[in-house]
């Protein structure tokens, strides 16, 4: 049975934070629950801007589920970008939390940081540990220019990689689009796999009710084909 889903994007502020809210509002219902764990958080700011992202991001996750999470247990990693310094990750301990995660509820939303082929040190790709533990991915992708192109090769990187892609929820980041249709549905005839929601441009989203925007069905029936 499908326990984890793994979000990643098609560049850094998509909206994956909010994609995730969206998917913890609707997948804690009467018949399932679900919790959000952004494993690692990688900045180049100080530690009191980190701080500060690190709540926004904890705060909009606990609100988004009711079932009760420590900061820690949301965000085990925080990584301080530092010239000269390469960071260590210790991934099994990140596999290890997910472990410990999963009695708390039926399925784990896991949101990665920039996109697909984040590189998190010299060597590893954030897709690396994804692919290691086959966890099924949802994409976001934030509309805007060149959208397309970074949607499809992302989507395909995905499948080509053996790794499941569940679906694909579109963003709306720049309200100015003019296009915004016509993206949307070139996006459905290209990318592989189906759109599971459609977030509109909304003043502060992670205060907001979105369930609504996410096909509850269609992403439910997806979960159990891979």
């Amino acid at each position: 049975m499908l326990t984890s889903l793994f979000i990643t994007g098609t560049n850094t502020n998509v909206g994956k934070t909010i994609a995730t809210r969206a998917l913890l509002q609707t997948l804690n219902d009467n018949t399932s629950s679900a919790i959000g764990y952004k494993p690692i958080i990688k900045t180049k700011f100080q530690k009191t801007s980190v701080q500060d992202e690190l709540n926004q991001f904890t705060s909009t996750i606990i609100q988004s589920s009711p079932i009760t999470l420590t900061a820690n247990e949301i965000n085990p990693v925080i990584i301080q970008n530092s010239h000269g310094k390469e960071s260590v990750i210790d991934f099994n301990e990140i596999t290890k939390k997910i472990a410990i995660l999963k009695p708390k509820a039926n399925y784990i939303i896991i949101e990665g940081c920039g996109g697909w082929r984040h590189l998190l040190d010299q060597q590893m790709f954030y897709s690396d540990w994804v692919i290691q533990q086959k966890i099924p991915v949802i994409l976001v992708v934030g509309i805007q220019p060149g959208c397309i192109n970074h949607a499809v090769l992302t989507a395909h990187a995905i499948i080509q990689d053996g790794i499941c892609l569940i679906g694909w929820i579109a963003n709306r980041i720049n309200p100015g689009l003019t296009c915004y249709a016509q993206t949307i549905d070139k996006l459905q005839c290209h990318i592989p796999a189906p759109k599971l929601g459609e977030i509109p441009y909304l003043l502060r989203p992670e205060e907001r009710e979105l369930s609504e925007y996410i096909d509850k069905k269609l992403l439910k029936n997806m979960m159990k084909n891979c």
